[in-house]
């Protein structure tokens, strides 16, 4: 690979050329200048400590562009990317599972105005395996090791291997882009994959989760509201020493130990240490926080209801026969049509429609059924034009026959 500038890349080790970090930024700067100068789509992926980390922030950033080679950044040292967002944004951003990056390039100050998305394309595509090495396999016939996919990414320094993998995840975007963008096009799914992409790229962050506390693993065993609260308190208390600490929650009080402590509701700091199920790195070392906690949580009067709160209008499939018996006809024979549109398209059913917006509709149709009431609905669920003119219709016709059909009970698909 030739090497305009201070790069990512310098003589071969072990196949592929020895990889380094761009950590200053005079290295920053002379990188930025051969991007900007490269031609073609930019090819970017970040790399996080995802289940080491509390925060979901980059500790690697890569970026590949043909005429100018494959750079390596660390953001911690970097800090300001200003120049490479000025360099590159009117650019199409190459990526693999946009969504999972965007986020923490966003917090660095890297924002696209156009994506294409491999892995979605491939979902596009019809793929029936769409990782990285399985794609690349199929469409360039080369095999890529995926074996730190998972890895503490905050490390440092980072192994050579590490990066090599790294650099790859980027060097092989812009012919991966190439070969499906020729898939899709034959498929007539380029206009599909184009909508797609718009749609990642804009969609707005998912609002936080009001009990967030209730989803920790094993919460079904516990009974009554002060051991629900004991767990509230317990995961409140992990969670800002978590967030404090840069750590993942996981790997100071695992899940299980929260949920001994709530169904043991110890009387003494000393009975919560000498629970056996109360482990962790920090079971111990913050053991009057965690007592702080389950004292919180056992004298509290703001007891949690012993159900999360759900959604009224809208219940689970399952319930529907019993609740809103036309909702149940109307859902089943709108399932079954976009699930049949699906497969005559080669298209995975949720990136036809996704399973809540056909639940949304098919509980509160509009009126009069058409296929044109029906297409407003499913915009104003946010299901992009092609979703529209591919399920409209088929799902207004699947509502007139329901209606049709004498009222019977069945069970429901979920």
């Amino acid at each position: 690979m030739t090497d305009p500038a201070p790069s990512a890349t310098s003589p071969f080790e072990d196949g592929h050329e020895v990889v380094r970090v761009i950590e200053s930024r005079a290295e920053y700067q002379a990188a930025v200048a051969a991007i900007a100068a490269g031609h073609g789509p930019v090819a970017v992926d970040a790399e996080r400590a995802s289940g080491y980390r509390y925060s979901q922030r980059a500790y690697l950033i890569q970026v590949f562009r043909r005429g100018a080679g494959s750079f390596l950044f660390d953001p911690i040292a970097i800090g300001d990317f200003a120049e490479l967002q000025a360099a590159v944004v009117d650019e199409e951003w190459l990526f693999h599972a946009a969504s999972q990056d965007l986020p923490c390039l966003q917090e660095v100050g890297l924002v696209p105005t156009r994506i294409f998305d491999t892995e979605l394309g491939a979902r596009i595509a019809g793929f029936p395996r769409v990782g990285l090495g399985a794609v690349v396999e199929q469409l360039l016939g080369i095999t890529l090791a995926k074996a730190h996919s998972a890895a503490d990414w905050s490390t440092r320094p980072l192994p050579q291997s590490w990066l090599v993998y790294a650099a790859l995840d980027v060097e092989l975007l812009p012919d991966l882009r190439d070969a499906l963008a020729a898939v899709l096009e034959e498929a007539g799914k380029t206009r599909i994959a184009a909508e797609e992409f718009a749609a990642v790229l804009n969609r707005a962050p998912k609002p936080p989760r009001t009990e967030p506390w209730r989803r920790l693993s094993g919460m079904h065993a516990l009974r009554g509201a002060r051991a629900l609260a004991i767990a509230r308190a317990l995961w409140t208390a992990r969670d800002e020493y978590a967030r404090e600490a840069d750590v993942a929650p996981g790997r100071t009080i695992p899940d299980a130990a929260i949920v001994a402590a709530a169904a043991a509701n110890p009387a003494s700091k000393g009975e919560l240490a000498g629970l056996k199920a109360f482990t962790g790195r920090a079971s111990r070392s913050e053991i009057d926080r965690w007592w702080a906690a389950v004292e919180a949580g056992r004298t509290t009067e703001d007891l949690p209801k012993l159900r999360a709160a759900g959604d009224p209008s809208l219940p689970p499939p399952r319930a529907w026969a019993d609740r809103n018996p036309d909702a149940d006809r109307r859902y089943k024979a709108a399932r079954a049509a976009v699930l049949a549109r699906a497969e005559a398209l080669d298209l995975p059913v949720e990136n036809l429609l996704t399973p809540d917006t056909l639940r949304s509709v098919s509980w509160e149709p509009p009126t009069p059924i058409a296929t044109e009431t029906v297409g407003a609905a499913l915009a104003a669920h946010d299901a992009r034009p092609w979703q529209v003119e591919e399920t409209a219709s088929i799902i207004a016709h699947a509502f007139v026959e329901a209606a049709q059909q004498p009222a019977a009970e069945s069970n429901t698909d979920s």
